[in-house]
């Protein structure tokens, strides 16, 4: 079985090294550098619970992703030494008013009642036990929650594929397919055309381009995410604060933290805006009063890709039995990498997946998708 996927980003990767790892001839074409977009913007947070406050389809696909991080990053470390930052200590998420903290506590609550051993309520006092610099006059849910770095988990699956034998095509840009009856064949490239047995789309934001050259309409749409990073002389923070108004400060190597993240939909425009930077900073301060003297090292743009139900695409094209699509995963996508690459290839090679994959059908009810002609 040979296999080609459009996207070099994380989920394309994460597909390629699973695929490759089964014996199948893999090639990924991707039009810029590898690990771009999204995948290299994205703060890395792996939140399976501080993510979901309510019943979600994604939460079985999170957990089970959240668990095979540790065995997987082992697995790519043999293979490629890329270090992936990774950190488990935990994540606290905090209210900054009274609102949010009602809010917090319904979170709280849902999952005391599915996983009790993997939350802690914290009061004030424990918070400025665990982590000094956090100021909070609300309580916070400590979870097991934990987090990389983006854009090397991302290289990392790549360069695993690639010891696993699949050829990775940066700089090659795909715009149409070669069509053969009632399949698809090849993929016509900047590079020339590639021809392979199975298709696999997986471009993010990008991806409706490429479905409405196969007759599908996916209802999703791009949602930049702005991001901002400083230094300090002294470690402020061991854990990941992830406060209830959207605002997060992710701890990386060497006193830097992440701090993010604005939403603008409907951008594809990848400038910060000043008044990103502001409103980050301003709430971040509030949180952490030390930042106010760190040092700024920069900020930066991803695109991530929604859809209208809030659902990623993953699963079969409904005419073509050699196409899959896998996309939006908004801001989970580093998240659900892990098992995204795995349901994915057992997709491709017809094989039976111990999830419902319903709710992620590329024409799923409900969600006005329509296979048009």
């Amino acid at each position: 079985m040979d296999v080609l996927i459009i996207g070099g980003g994380i989920i394309g990767s994460s597909v390629a090294f699973e695929l490759a790892k089964r014996g199948a001839a893999v090639t990924v074409v991707e039009r810029g550098e590898l690990a771009q977009e999204a995948s290299s913007a994205a703060a890395g947070m792996l939140g399976a619970h501080s993510e979901f406050s309510t019943d979600h389809p994604l939460i079985p696909l999170a957990l089970a992703s959240q668990s095979l991080f540790p065995s997987i990053i082992a697995e790519l470390a043999e293979l490629t030494n890329i270090t992936i930052g990774w950190n488990d200590v935990g994540m606290l998420k905090i209210a900054t008013t009274n609102e949010e903290y009602k809010k917090l506590t319904e979170h709280y609550e849902f999952w005391r009642r599915i996983q009790p051993q993997h939350v802690r309520w914290l009061t004030a006092e424990e918070v400025a036990q665990m982590e000094p610099h956090v100021q909070t006059d609300y309580g916070a849910m400590y979870t097991i929650d934990q987090q990389v770095d983006a854009r090397q988990l991302s290289l990392a699956f790549a360069h695993a594929a690639i010891a696993k034998g699949a050829r990775f095509l940066p700089y090659t840009e795909a715009y149409d397919f070669i069509f053969d009856d009632e399949r698809i064949v090849g993929v016509k490239t900047t590079r020339g055309t590639i021809y392979a047995k199975q298709i696999v789309i997986a471009c993010g934001a990008w991806t409706p381009v490429f479905a409405e050259k196969l007759q599908l309409s996916l209802h999703m749409y791009p949602v930049k995410g702005e991001c901002i990073a400083v230094t300090t002389e002294k470690r402020l923070l061991r854990a990941t604060v992830f406060a209830k108004n959207g605002c997060y400060i992710v701890p990386k190597a060497n006193n830097r933290l992440v701090i993010g993240a604005s939403a603008l939909v409907h951008s594809f425009h990848k400038t910060v805006q000043a008044c990103s930077v502001h409103e980050l900073l301003a709430r971040a301060m509030r949180i952490v009063p030390e930042l106010a003297f760190a040092t700024f090292e920069g900020a930066w743009a991803g695109i991530r890709p929604q859809t209208k139900d809030g659902m990623p695409y993953i699963g079969e094209h409904p005419q073509y039995a050699n196409i899959f699509v896998v996309t939006g995963h908004y801001r989970n996508g580093i998240l659900l990498s892990a098992i995204t690459g795995r349901c994915v290839s057992d997709i491709v090679e017809g094989k039976e997946i111990p999830f419902d994959m319903t709710p992620f059908s590329l024409t799923r009810k409900g969600g006005k998708h329509a296979l048009h002609h």
